[in-house]
């Protein structure tokens, strides 16, 4: 059965459509119902704010646990000598020998030896690792040199051997003549560090394009695919990594992915996603940005430590068979990391997932020339992530179907489908409920004096104080994972990185509640965004 995954451009099926309606209509939806249960009868509108507000409570805690448990997790693979373990699977039966009477053992070790006595008895199955090549594609707009090269170089320090990196820059051709030359001069700096240093300019206004990452991602997909094909390189042993400029993988990443993808025999048939901490420049972020980046970075570690809801986000690696295979990356969406799980999942008809590598790559909080531009370009940057909300009527429009069209079966489909519908939904609801709705029952019924409404913002601010375990977690976590202190600011900085917090409420109202309504409301009147807003990136001297 001929595939199609492509995201439909133009007019859309009835079905699709009130898919795309269905993320705004439930949450819209899920406000109204509190101001109406509340009018019918206070007590209703109680019960039905509690039972939303106990589930947050259940979450915070969650949360807490696992933050404390994924950063943990973090820091035993950092200590992990990945290379040496690559090294380990070239003569696994010698090296098993060696290591199975260790005494110093962990979970990670455990596995190091099975891994190993497996390969010994079926080498023939599993690659050499001496055979494994890394392609990386970082894409570029009108990036400048102080963002392009620290990525570039965190590239080149790697623990993985150089000459079989190849490096493809994919730059926009409307990124104008400043940024062909910027992408020359790195060239000639790069050209002979890597197996390979390729140039890949996208053309600007291809037609069935949108203006986007995915597009330039796909146009060096091609590009890299024919050298490989040129050179007669094993394109089953080649491994891309996407990178956005500003993103720098830790120096363990590349072999750490090799390793996994050596040892799991369904290795076509993953995905390899990283932990992406917004760490680099969060010392110069305005408080706002801090707070946002320092809790997507919170959330990533939390989802790391859940693999059956991990799907692919900003950058991640991929086999480039399998990639090959179904025509690279979407060039219709502007979320196409996130997309690209879902373009994998139907391709490979279920038999597909994301396998979490528990080192960090780190990427940019969001700053730009004032503190409104940052402002505004942080909220840009998260209604697009929450744009997401787009796939609930791709992956719906391929699940609510006739079983010989179903690509994935429905029982296994379904509870995705529902994970990231709730998870949308949640986003926009959540905040706006438990600032303001503990008050509503009572406004709506001031003539009544139930004593549950009345009590009700009482209950919720025990509620909320409980929750704040986790954000006490999170500052406390925080203050593990920063970077250190620049030299040029003061100790007083520490007592920033506390206060900050006091902004949470506010940040999680407008830039979650507030982007995910926006993107959602933007689906439902079939406004579809189609443009991919780069943020802008500024570094500060």
């Amino acid at each position: 059965m001929r595939k199609n995954l492509e995201i439909p451009q133009g007019k859309r099926t009835p079905l699709y459509r009130l898919l795309e309606i269905l993320p705004g209509l439930i949450s819209y939806g899920a406000i109204i119902l509190l101001f109406v249960l509340s009018w019918v009868d206070p007590v209703l509108g109680s019960v039905y704010l509690f039972i939303i507000i106990a589930s947050t409570l259940v979450k915070a805690i969650s949360v807490a646990y696992r933050t404390i448990q994924g950063y943990k997790v973090i820091r035993r693979a950092e200590r992990i000598d990945w290379h040496k373990r690559l090294e380990d699977l070239e003569h696994p039966h010698e090296a098993f020998e060696r290591l199975r009477d260790e005494d110093s053992r962990s979970y990670h070790f455990d596995q190091h030896i099975e891994n190993l006595k497996m390969i010994a008895a079926m080498s023939s199955e599993y690659p050499n690792p001496q055979k494994i090549l890394h392609a990386v594609i970082m894409t570029a707009y009108d990036e400048g040199e102080e963002i392009l090269v620290p990525s570039i170089e965190a590239v080149k320090n790697t623990t993985f051997p150089n000459d079989r990196i190849i490096f493809a820059l994919a730059y926009e051709e409307r990124g104008g003549q400043e940024m062909e030359e910027l992408a020359q001069k790195l060239a000639q700096k790069y050209k002979k560090v890597f197996k390979e240093f390729l140039l890949v300019k996208h053309p600007a206004n291809l037609p069935g394009e949108i203006i986007g990452k995915g597009p330039n991602l796909t146009n060096a997909g091609y590009a890299v695919a024919k050298y490989v094909e040129d050179k007669h390189l094993p394109i089953e042993n080649i491994i891309v990594t996407s990178l956005d400029s500003d993103n720098r993988m830790a120096p363990k990443y590349l072999d750490s992915v090799a390793y996994e993808f050596i040892t799991h025999p369904n290795r076509q048939h993953l995905s390899y996603q990283p932990v992406s901490l917004f760490m680099n420049n969060i010392w110069d972020a305005p408080a706002p940005s801090r707070v946002i980046a320092i809790s997507n970075s919170f959330f990533n570690i939390i989802t790391t430590m859940r693999p059956h809801a991990l799907r692919n986000f900003a950058s991640h690696s991929q086999p480039l068979q399998a990639l090959k295979a179904m025509n690279f990356w979407s060039k219709r969406t502007i979320v196409e990391d996130g997309h690209q799980y879902w373009r994998s999942l139907f391709f490979f008809n279920g038999d597909y997932s994301v396998l979490p590598i528990r080192i960090p790559i780190y990427q940019d909080a969001v700053i730009d020339e004032a503190l409104w531009k940052t402002i505004k370009a942080q909220f840009i940057q998260v209604r697009r992530w929450y744009y997401g909300a787009s796939d609930v009527a791709y992956v719906g429009s391929k699940l609510f179907v006739r079983r010989e069209h179903r690509l994935v079966p429905f029982w296994q489909l379904f509870p995705k489908f529902w994970r990231l519908l709730d998870g949308h939904v949640t986003l926009a609801i959540l905040a706006p409920l438990v600032a303001f709705g503990g008050w509503v029952p009572m406004i709506m019924n001031l003539s009544s004096h139930t004593m549950v409404a009345y009590n009700l913002p009482n209950i919720v601010s025990i509620v909320e104080t409980f929750a704040l375990i986790g954000l006490i977690v999170s500052i406390l976590v925080s203050f593990r994972i920063l970077p250190k202190r620049p030299a040029k600011y003061r100790k007083s900085k520490n007592l920033l990185m506390i206060l900050q917090w006091v902004l949470m409420p506010i940040t999680s109202i407008l830039y979650q509640s507030l982007a995910a309504f926006y993107s959602q409301t933007r689906l439902m009147l079939g406004k579809y965004m189609e443009k991919f807003d780069v943020t802008k990136k500024v570094v500060k001297k």
